[in-house]
């Protein structure tokens, strides 16, 4: 993902057919506000539904509850997770001992 972290305020240009303009005036006017407030809490608005839409997790029932049921109720570990366990214990303690300075 990129990143736009602007270090000050940006300009934001569009080229549109004049018939979309003057909707974009005429509901801008409707609002009382100026078009260049209108066009930012406009797309202010619709960026912030897009990122929650795409930040949200949606389950169908049948798998919500699939899930809390292994929530609940997890299933044994199996041997490649076993095998992972064990690799990192192995890991850790190495690390652990690694470093043994003695003042």
């Amino acid at each position: 993902m990129i990143s736009h972290e602007p270090n000050r305020q940006s300009r934001i240009g569009a080229r549109v057919p004049p018939e979309v303009l003057r909707t974009l005036h005429q509901a801008a006017d409707l609002t009382g506000a100026t078009l260049n407030q209108f066009l930012v809490q406009a797309a202010l608005k619709e960026a912030r539904s897009v990122i929650e839409r795409e930040q949200r997790l949606q389950l169908s029932r049948r798998d919500a509850e699939r899930l809390l049921e292994l929530l609940e109720n997890p299933p044994p570990p199996n041997q490649a997770l076993t095998d992972a366990q064990t690799r990192y214990q192995g890991l850790k303690r190495d690390a652990d001992s690694a470093f043994d300075w003695q003042p």
